[in-house]
This record gives C-alpha cells, sequence and structure tokens, in this order.
C-alpha cells in the first residue's frame, strides 16, 4: 500500500468516531421532523424509524389550527425574548463593574451572585409562588420574566465576568485618554468586545427560557397565557393522542432555536477564540 492510500486509510479510520457522532446528534432532530408528517399506526407500528411512507401535512394544519398553538407562539416568544434581553443588559452590566471597576465589597457581591447558581429551582418554587401571588403577577408575562431573570443571571454574569476579565486594560485606557467616561467606554468600547460573549449567553438563555416548564406550569393557570411546552399537555388525551401533531408542534417549537443559533453561530464560534485573540 503506497503512503498516499496510508494516509487516506488513517484518516478515514479517524473520522468514524466524528461521523458516528455526528449521526448521533442529528438523528433525533430527523426522527422528530419525520413522524410530524406521520399517523399513530406509524410512529409505533408499520414504520417508527423510517421516513413517512406518505407526508401527512395535515398534522401541522390540525396542530395550528385546532388547538391555541398561536397564543401559546406568541406567550412563549414574548416572554424568552423580554426575559433573554434583560438577562443580557443586565448581566453584562453587572460582569463590568465587578470585573473592570474597582470598588468596596466587589468580591463579597460577585460571590453572592455565584451562590445563586446552586440554588435548587425546588427550594424556591413555594416563595416565589407566594410573591407572584402577592404582587398580583399570577397569570402574567410578569409571573415568568421576572423569575426567569433572576434565575438566568448568576450563570450570565459569571460568563460575561470570565470574559471581560480577560480584555487588556490597555484598552481601556486608551479610551479614557481619548475622553471616554464610564458610560461611553461600556457602551463603545465593552459592548461590542463582548458580543461574541453576548451571543453565547443570548442562545442559551433564550432555549432556556423557551423550554421552560415546571415555573410555567405552577405560575400560569389562564389558558390565553400558557408557554407552548404547556400546550403540549393538551394533546394527550384519555384515551388517544394525536402524536403526529404532537410532533408537528414540536417541529414547529423547534423552528426559533434552529433560527437563533443559525443567525448567532459565528458570533458563539468567535467565543471560543476570541480570548487568545483579544490578548494577542
Amino acid at each position: 500500500m503506497s503512503k498516499t492510500a496510508l494516509s487516506k486509510f488513517r484518516q478515514a479510520v479517524l473520522q468514524i468516531p466524528l461521523w458516528l457522532y455526528f449521526i448521533v446528534s442529528v438523528y433525533p432532530l430527523f426522527w422528530m421532523v419525520s413522524y410530524s408528517f406521520k399517523n399513530n399506526d406509524e410512529i409505533f407500528v408499520s414504520n417508527p424509524f423510517g421516513l413517512p411512507t406518505h407526508f401527512r401535512y395535515e398534522n401541522y394544519i390540525n396542530a395550528w389550527t385546532q388547538f391555541n398553538i398561536p397564543r401559546y407562539f406568541l406567550n412563549s416568544l414574548v416572554v424568552s425574548t423580554i426575559s433573554t434581553l434583560f438577562i443580557l443588559l443586565l448581566a453584562l452590566m453587572f460582569a463590568f463593574a465587578v470585573a473592570r471597576m474597582r470598588w468596596r465589597f466587589r468580591s463579597a457581591v460577585r460571590t453572592y451572585m455565584i451562590i445563586g447558581m446552586f440554588m435548587p429551582l425546588q427550594v424556591i418554587m413555594i416563595p416565589l409562588a407566594i410573591l407572584v401571588r402577592d404582587f398580583h403577577l399570577t397569570n402574567t408575562y410578569g409571573a415568568l420574566i421576572l423569575p426567569y431573570i433572576a434565575i438566568g443571571l448568576p450563570f450570565s454574569s459569571m460568563i460575561f465576568y470570565g470574559f471581560l476579565i480577560a480584555i487588556p486594560k490597555e484598552i481601556e485606557e486608551a479610551a479614557c485618554m481619548d475622553g471616554a467616561n464610564i458610560y461611553r467606554l461600556f457602551l463603545k468600547i465593552i459592548m461590542p468586545l463582548a458580543l461574541p460573549a453576548i451571543a453565547t449567553v443570548a442562545i442559551f438563555q433564550f432555549l432556556n427560557n423557551w423550554n421552560e416548564f415546571t415555573l410555567a406550569y405552577i405560575l400560569i393557570s389562564d389558558e390565553n397565557m400558557k408557554t407552548l411546552p404547556l400546550g403540549l399537555l393538551f394533546f394527550q388525551g384519555s384515551y388517544s393522542t394525536d402524536w403526529g401533531a404532537m410532533g408537528a408542534v414540536m417541529t414547529m417549537a423547534s423552528l426559533p432555536m434552529v433560527l437563533v443559533y443559525l443567525f448567532l453561530s459565528e458570533q458563539v464560534e468567535r467565543a471560543m477564540t476570541v480570548g487568545s485573540a483579544v490578548k494577542g
């Protein structure tokens, strides 16, 4: 065997684990989309793993028209978008304050924020439900938006802190010599440099808020305020379930996340290497 053929053979062998990982990662998405075009018989008996023998587009029509999917979709979009925007803004401001500024108790405040990452959701459920009731937020967007912001802040702040702490001080000093105050420094210098980290946190938090079920199940009981994960419960009947329509809903629910990732994927990839680039 020649050296060229041997090199190609080695490359092919080395790529086998990557192809296996690719198949394992992509197949659940393929399976979800394919079973959204099937009926219950195909899903469970005749063709559970293959392509649909007949593409039943009526599953999407039934899911969209016979159930309150547009309302659930709108509620999830409003709650997830507003929560993510506030998390990004507040976490970035907090990280800037503790990473780039010198003031008393900043280490204690950062430690307090880190503790929030280890607080189990089950511990705060009852106090949170009481607070939401006392503030008359039950069955409103605020009942979900405010807890989502509070829960998302610790992790996001630490991500931004790790990113901002690596930015050379010379950049700030140069901006100050040019006459930039603290607000201009944050808006014109820090925020553009932090775009890769912002994109990464945005994807992570939007995904968490979009798929969150436990708090929504506890704090929302009004039909018109329910989010998409809650809406999936209505597809499970006492005697039969339209699994094809449920697959259609899950496929539609996944589309915003796929679009968000495709839109921000370049920034996420930059986040993996921007630390060394900034230092260089």
